[in-house]
């Protein structure tokens, strides 16, 4: 039994491509932690179902018209669609779904950490950070700044150090401030403020 014969290869080209599609699209969409291969392949076969099952009419009304004899380019491209770009927008649709507040009713928010939750946003910050040994630091998450995400360790880069005052507000930038790495291991709790 060799698996190149061309109906083996049709068949994991048309049960598993689509579903493997959405699962690497939402998992760039929603950043995830690693599944072993083995889940990922019953996943992609399951996902391509779907795939299928979501299409059935349309695939039906293309093989029921002469589609395939009058237009062969059109009749390629309909199967490209269903193959590659309809997994794409399946997992579009159901990142969406999935962070709607009516929808989050019944499911969970599909971030799974606070942390990816807030820094997905890119929205600007003046943030202040404790440290496991109390001190304080402060400093502007912006444009130039980053956090890591989910399946890597919790890492911020602020763009630039603020001193703080005794009052613990914003005082000034550090002379010649770059930025500062802090890893998640150091890190007791982070405080947001508005940024203006």
């Amino acid at each position: 039994m060799d698996i190149w014969e061309l109906d083996k290869l049709v068949l994991f080209i048309a049960f598993v491509i689509p579903g493997f599609i959405s699962i690497k699209v939402y998992d760039l969409l929603i950043p995830t932690n690693k599944l072993d291969s083995s889940k990922i392949l019953i996943d992609a076969i399951a996902y391509s179902s779907i795939n299928y099952a979501l299409l059935s009419i349309p695939i039906l009304a293309v093989e029921a018209s002469e589609l395939k004899q009058v237009h062969p380019n059109c009749y390629a491209f309909f199967y490209f669609m269903v193959l590659f770009l309809a997994p794409i927008l399946w997992a579009l649709v159901w990142k969406w779904l999935r962070t709607r507040q009516f929808f989050q009713k019944n499911a969970p928010h599909p971030t799974s950490k606070s942390w990816d939750y807030v820094f997905s946003q890119r929205k600007p910050y003046w943030m202040k950070i404790t440290l496991k040994n109390g001190s304080k630091i402060g400093g502007k998450f912006a444009e130039k700044s980053f956090a890591s995400s989910t399946p890597a360790e919790e890492q911020i880069y602020l763009e630039e150090v603020w001193l703080l005052n005794d009052k613990g507000g914003f005082d000034r930038p550090k002379n010649e401030t770059e930025g500062i790495i802090i890893m998640s291991s150091e890190i007791s709790y982070v405080e947001f403020f508005k940024y203006n």
